[in-house]
Parts: structure tokens; sequence; C-alpha cells
């Protein structure tokens, strides 16, 4: 089988499994155990989740924080025009347009809020733009959180908290991590008390998130490139971690794209400090940063759905989403967890 064939990643989705709004609590979700072993789905909730872990244990998280990217503004045409901000800044940063068919360098963007942006450069469907004030003032007093388009509705008050995790930090994200949504304090506080460690990255999740996997990305092995940073202290806990025998699970695939690519070849722990990668994990590709993860069901023929499946193979994850769709489970950014371990 050509696993690089896209059709080989597909699967059908009733719609009605589309979980377009977050559960009451966020722990309230439903959590799908595929152990890594080959033994029987387990069909859990995600508060048993502190005991299907062992002291020693270290949970590692994605702790980026959504910018509030989406502005709404007017060509000087008074045309309608939306951006979606990519970057913090400062300075030039990047954005997606929508109805920019005409928008070009030196146009000036009138925002719904007060102030404007001025375009540099036109890329397609992205754009350069500049603030008449720093990025994240701008984006704090008028920006909206990016809910990605499967959700089909615009966002809300809620979204503000719930599309954010507990333990965010830096600014930057243009979509949330979002197996971290799952987490609260007091999940955090049981971990703890359980002795199951807890540690972060920073992964600033970027352009690539809202754009469909293509053939070609595939047969290069390259994807979008993302920041990322390593603190010393996570480095230090991975390695201290895998001493003593006890495991390493990833919070999102994010996180796991983070650890594998700042893990040198043949290392069991990762170089701490800045960096970027263009990463992409798909079978035959083996894991090997983490020892298991914790992850959101994902869009068919998608990149996530590919690195998941590096710890399991394709088929035993697709039979895995099979009985997520049966047994009805919620898909996506606010849907249900599984747990690969």
């Amino acid at each position: 089988m050509d696993l690089s064939d896209l059709d080989h990643w597909d699967f059908h989705l009733p719609e009605d499994r589309i979980a377009r709004r977050p559960a009451a609590t966020r722990t309230g979700s439903r959590l799908l155990h595929l152990p890594l072993d080959g033994g029987p789905f387990g069909h859990r909730q995600f508060t048993e989740l502190p005991e299907l872990l062992e002291p020693g244990d270290l949970l590692v998280g994605n702790d980026t924080r959504v910018m509030a990217a989406r502005l709404e503004a007017r060509r000087e045409s008074g045309a309608k025009v939306e951006l979606l901000v990519l970057e913090p800044g400062p300075g030039v940063v990047r954005a997606l347009g929508r109805n920019i068919r005409r928008v070009k360098p030196g146009d000036r963007l009138l925002l719904a809020g007060g102030g404007e942006a001025r375009v540099h450069a036109v890329d397609g469907g992205e754009v350069a733009v500049s603030f008449d004030a720093p990025v994240a003032e701008v984006l704090e007093r008028q920006g909206a959180m990016p809910l990605p388009p499967y959700l089909q509705r615009e966002a809300d008050e809620a979204d503000a908290e719930r599309y954010q995790t507990v333990y965010a930090g830096p600014l930057g994200a243009a979509a949330a991590p979002t197996a971290g949504l799952h987490f609260d304090e007091n999940m955090l506080a049981q971990l703890a008390d359980r002795r199951v460690g807890f540690a972060t990255v920073t992964l600033h999740v970027g352009l690539g998130t809202f754009k469909p996997l293509q053939e070609e990305q595939l047969q290069e092995k390259r994807l979008h490139e993302e920041r990322f940073s390593i603190p010393e202290a996570t480095a230090r806990a991975i390695a201290d971690t895998r001493a003593r025998g006890h495991r390493v699970i990833a919070i999102g695939t994010t996180t796991t794209r983070a650890l594998e690519a700042s893990t040198p070849a043949g290392a069991t722990s990762p170089e701490p400090g800045p960096g970027a990668t263009q990463l992409f994990l798909a079978p035959p590709d083996r894991v090997t940063a983490i020892d298991g993860l914790i992850t959101n069901f994902h869009l068919p023929r998608s990149s996530l759905l590919m690195l998941v499946a590096c710890l399991c193979s394709r088929e035993r994850l697709l039979s895995a989403y099979g009985e997520a769709i049966t047994s009805g489970y919620r898909f996506y950014s606010y849907g249900d967890a599984m747990l690969l371990l």
C-alpha cells in the first residue's frame, strides 16, 4: 500500500460527529484509550486520565497562547475584508486575507474597531501588513478567536476562554493546541497528587493549520515551518524521567512535533533552546521522543492523522476512528480525546 496516497488517509465522518461547541466542562469529554501493546480499545471519561497514568510519568504540553487573530476591516472603497493574523509581531506580520482579490501593496485597510493596517505585500491569499499600534494591542482590543472553519460559526465570548489552555503562556498561536483544552486546574492538581509530572514546550501553531495537505508535501516529506522553544527545565525533566525508567506522554501533536524535532538521532531527550521545524512525520516513520500521546480526533487526509499513526499504524488508528464514530465520540477541536499509551 502506498501510504503517500492521500486517499489511504480518508474516512467518512457524519456531520453530527463534529463538535461545534465545547463540552460543558473542560474535563467533561470522553477518552478513547488505544493501548500501544495491541490490547482492546477502552472507553473512558477524561476525568479517569490520572488512573491510566503511573507515578513518575511526565506529561508535556504546548503552552502557546492563541491570539485573538481575526480582524474585520474595509478597503478605502468600502469593500469588506478580513484578516487572520499569523504572527504576534513586532513590525510587519503575515496574515491570511479574505476578500482581498483587489488588495495591493500600499493599500490602507480601515479596521472595524478603529485604526488601520498598511499592506506591504500580497501573495495569493496571504498578505504582509503593519498596524498603526503594536500588533498585540490591536488584537487584544478588537480581535476575535480564530475558530477553525469546520465549526461553521463565529467566535463568541465563551470561546475567548475555552479555545485557550489553562496553562497558556507566550502569545503567538493562530490556532489552539486542542489536546490541552481538556485540562483544568483541578485535573492538573490531581495529576500532581498522583506524582505525575507536568512540563511545557512552546510551539506557535501557524499558517499550515489552515491549508489542506497537498500531495507534493507527502512526496517531499516537508510541512510548513513552525517556531518552537524547549525550556531547560523541560529538557531536564524529560531526561530525568527517562533515566528513572518512566514514560513521557505528549499532550497533542504540536508538542510531539516540537519534541521530535529537538531530539537528536539516537538521543532520548530534547536539546533545550529555540528552533524551527518543517518536520513531517508519517508511517513508516517512528516517533522516538515520547512514549505516549493524548490527542483529539483529527480531520481525514491530514498530516496530524499521519503523525498519530506513527505510534500505532494506519490500520489500527483508522480502526480506532471507526470505533469512535460508531460509539458517538465527538470530533475535532472541541471534541473528545484519545490516549495512545
